[in-house]
């Protein structure tokens, strides 16, 4: 049985094997702290923006952006 890093509490050997290191109550708690997004681009697909500097002009139909 694999220990999990932040509470020490033992998780299953196989979920180490996909290579989590934390147990699942710790791994759901830590992916609700991380946030993300999903811009559209106009006319056109959409995009994961990668810093804030990115999402200046975004969907300003034309993209010119001072």
């Amino acid at each position: 049985m694999a220990r999990c890093e932040t509470c020490s509490a033992g998780y299953d050997n196989r979920r180490a094997q996909l290579g989590y290191t934390t147990c699942v109550t710790c791994g759901e708690k830590e992916a609700r702290q991380r946030k993300h997004t999903v811009v559209p681009l106009h006319k056109s697909n959409y995009m994961v923006p990668a810093n804030a500097a990115e999402l200046r002009g975004i969907n300003n139909k034309g993209g010119f952006f001072r």
